[in-house]
């Protein structure tokens, strides 16, 4: 209940506070109400999605060991000029460093990371480290020439230098096919390491295939799904859902044994003579399609029926009534309506299948994996989490990228389902 207080020409509530300040009060308290039912969402995503990407970012631009391990012959050499080998007091400073780190046992940190710019780097830092002699020595490069003759190369002082900042672009530039010299310019990375582009060509094609499979093999299947009676629909969807009560792994366990050369694909296409030697289909491009279609087909086939299904049968029944013969009518009437079911299926398909990395291990050849693999490869094996962080980056900034053309060409309001 509210009254006029007609000296101050102000509403107020009987409690005498005036109207407009309980109003902006409740609506403070409904945003702050509403603020809280969303937060917890709000936290999940930051730490299940952006705190990952954050700290991907970071890590493809970390370069911490030689300013961790031999910080006071980092900040030397990056005054170097590069020309000509360093100067006596840097290579006092690396002497008297790399002892410590010897004794400190830290001293594989950094010959790791040198080896990733130069191979056999790292077997050339514990030689050194388990023969150094005393700074103090004179003509102190002689000795480290004696102990190796690469150190009398100046391309591994330049390689120190370039590892020496806390902070790098190497990786991602690496993951472009790209280098950087001790100068600061950007190069083109040597031909027996330029390997990066044709990868992410491969990734791209293999997902462009599998998806225009996918939407081919899909559309009659949802189509199929939309338009037979309630009963029959339910049970053939229960076998689109199959494969997602199985797990991935064993999926592709059984394509493996269904497509060897000795497997009952082989043995099928033997017995009825479709062909009459037994082919390759396992280790190579065939296999890796036909385990992604079959894997990633479900993804492409629900959201075109969520879309058909919402489709009245009576528009093909009135542009058959207008004179349209089947086909027309399909072309003009039906499939226009079902575009926002397409464009999810190829987004969802595509974008799964740039990320695919089980399958194609399996079923695929040498020259068939994806750039997944090579980040599994560089996080699993060589542990260069730099190099995983950026062709990561690298896939991202790709799928960003098809994104925002796809929004620009087809646009995200054809996702609706309505």
């Amino acid at each position: 209940m509210a009254v006029a207080d007609t000296t101050l020409d102000v509403i107020r509530t009987v409690d005498g506070v005036p109207l407009m300040v309980k109003l902006r009060r409740a609506e403070r308290m409904r945003k702050i109400k509403a603020l809280g039912l969303i937060m917890p969402l709000f936290v999940f995503l930051v730490v299940s999605f952006l705190w990952p990407i954050a700290s991907m970012l970071f890590i493809s631009v970390q370069n911490p060991e030689m300013a961790e391990v031999l910080p006071r012959t980092a900040a030397e050499i990056q005054l170097w000029d590069g020309e000509g080998f360093p100067g006596e007091n840097v290579l006092r400073t690396f002497a008297t460093e790399l002892r410590e780190a010897k004794k400190a046992k830290t001293h594989g940190k950094v010959a790791k990371r040198l080896n990733y710019d130069i191979a056999g780097f790292r077997s050339l830092i514990v030689k050194t480290a388990r023969k150094m002699p005393p700074p103090d020595t004179p003509n102190l490069l002689d000795e480290l020439i004696k102990i190796d003759k690469r150190w009398g190369e100046l391309k591994y002082w330049r390689a120190m230098k370039k590892a020496s900042p806390p902070y790098t672009v190497f990786y991602l530039l690496a993951a472009m096919d790209l280098d950087i010299d001790v100068f600061g310019n950007i190069v083109s990375a040597p031909e027996n390491v330029s390997i990066y582009i044709g990868l992410l060509e491969r990734t791209i094609w293999i997902s462009v295939v599998v998806t225009v499979a996918c939407l081919l093999l899909g559309y009659p299947i949802a189509y199929l799904l939309a338009t037979l009676p309630t009963k029959q629909s339910n049970l053939l969807l229960i076998l689109v859902l199959l494969p997602f009560w199985t797990s991935l792994l064993v999926r592709t366990t059984a394509w493996v044994v269904l497509l060897q050369t000795q497997g009952l694909v082989n043995d099928l296409g033997m017995l009825i003579g479709l062909w009459s030697e037994r082919l390759e289909l396992i280790h190579n491009r065939t296999g890796v399609y036909v385990a992604m279609v079959h894997i990633l087909l479900p993804f492409m086939v629900l959201p075109m029926f969520a879309v058909m299904k919402g489709i009245s049968p009576s528009h093909m029944r009135a542009a058959a009534s207008l004179g349209a013969n089947p086909l027309r009518s399909f072309l003009i009437v039906y499939l226009p309506q079902t575009i926002p079911g397409v464009a999810a299926g190829v987004l969802l398909v595509f974008i799964i299948s740039l990320g695919y990395y089980i399958t194609p291990a399996l079923v695929g050849g040498p020259k068939d994996q994806m750039l997944s693999y090579f980040i599994a490869f560089y996080t699993n094996r060589t542990v260069n989490w730099g190099m995983a962080a950026a062709l990561s980056v690298l896939l991202l900034a790709f799928v960003l990228v098809f994104f925002a053309l796809y929004n620009r060409l087809v646009g995200i309001d054809k996702l609706k389902m309505s």
